[in-house]
């Protein structure tokens, strides 16, 4: 658990170290256009909350049946949790239906595998339409980074590459062997059965096209979520959807690296892109910091409602 907060630590430190918090905290409370910023945090929610009754359809082929409310409220829980532990948001939502509506573990997570392979492909296709609509920034920004693809292609030519690879896999079989001669083989085969089961789950979904509308709108409710924020500050305002739309696409990216909300890497990337298209660093910094901040602030909020919420539903069924 301290190595997640180390790393996003570190990271902010480096972004941050020679920044002016006073001027940062002078826009914060003098230069945020707070209407704006409201406007946002209603997609943060919504999100949420759409994100839940997609999990409840694609639950409900397993013959689960979670009410609306416990879906959304563990799926607000996920979220707090990965400030804590960064990437166990999605175990923990499957141990709070478990624990109150007894829905089997595996299962579960079984479908969060299955909206995580769902995502992925939406995610493809936002950086693939960002990339493509904004090339010229995402060259400058390679070049900013010191990316180069010619050395990342020479990588794969190397004899280093394949015994690296030859060892992992290696590595794999041994491992694979040693569990099937242990007592537990039993036991584990029917749980990657049972999240096999529920990756499935997604063939027995009733309305599709509503599955597909929720998917559509829980990532349009992310980007908007992150683009209104532009019209809370006078240098951000101008720059564009399509702007916003390579900045979330590199966030989206960036919050994959295990820290709390992404904090450190998402700073990062957001304040590289958002310089590319004349922001200062200093104002891009204010942007960064404050943005995820708030947000960072409200998925706490949720997590404690989310809590809050089931532990009153559960006294109300005692």
């Amino acid at each position: 658990m301290s190595l997640p907060l180390f790393l996003g630590g570190f990271v902010l430190f480096w972004v941050y170290r020679d920044f002016d918090f006073a001027k940062a905290e002078d826009v914060l409370l003098h230069g945020t256009r707070w209407d704006w910023m409201i406007y946002s945090l209603f997609f943060g929610v919504l999100s949420n909350v759409l994100r839940g009754w997609r999990w409840k359809q694609v639950l409900e082929p397993l013959g689960a049946n979670p009410s609306n409310r416990d879906c959304i409220d563990a799926v607000c829980i996920s979220y707090a949790t990965n400030l804590i532990i960064p990437r166990i948001g999605d175990v923990s939502r499957c141990g709070v239906l478990k624990k109150y509506d007894n829905i089997p573990f595996a299962q579960s997570f079984g479908t969060v595998v299955t909206e995580r392979m769902v995502d992925s492909i939406c995610i493809a296709f936002i950086t693939a339409l960002a990339f493509f609509t904004q090339m010229p920034v995402c060259l400058s920004f390679f070049r900013e980074t010191g990316t180069k693809f010619s050395s990342l292609g020479h990588l794969f030519t190397t004899e280093w590459f394949y015994v690296i690879l030859l060892c992992i896999v290696g590595a794999g079989y041994i491992c694979y062997r040693m569990i099937r001669a242990l007592s537990l083989y039993d036991k584990v085969k029917g749980l990657l059965l049972g999240v096999w089961e529920g990756i499935l789950s997604l063939r027995g979904v009733k309305n599709m096209p509503l599955f597909v509308f929720y998917t559509i709108a829980i990532w349009a409710s992310y980007y908007l979520h992150f683009y209104l924020t532009f019209f809370c500050f006078d240098f951000t305002r101008d720059l564009g959807s399509l702007a916003a739309l390579l900045m979330f696409a590199a966030g989206t990216f960036a919050v994959v690296v295990p820290t709390p909300n992404g904090a450190g890497p998402w700073h990062f990337a957001v304040i590289t892109m958002m310089m590319l298209y004349g922001v200062s660093a200093t104002n891009a910094g204010i942007f960064a910091l404050i943005v995820h901040g708030i947000q960072t602030f409200l998925v706490v909020l949720l997590g404690i409602y989310g809590w809050m919420s089931l532990t009153l539903a559960s006294r109300k069924k005692e």
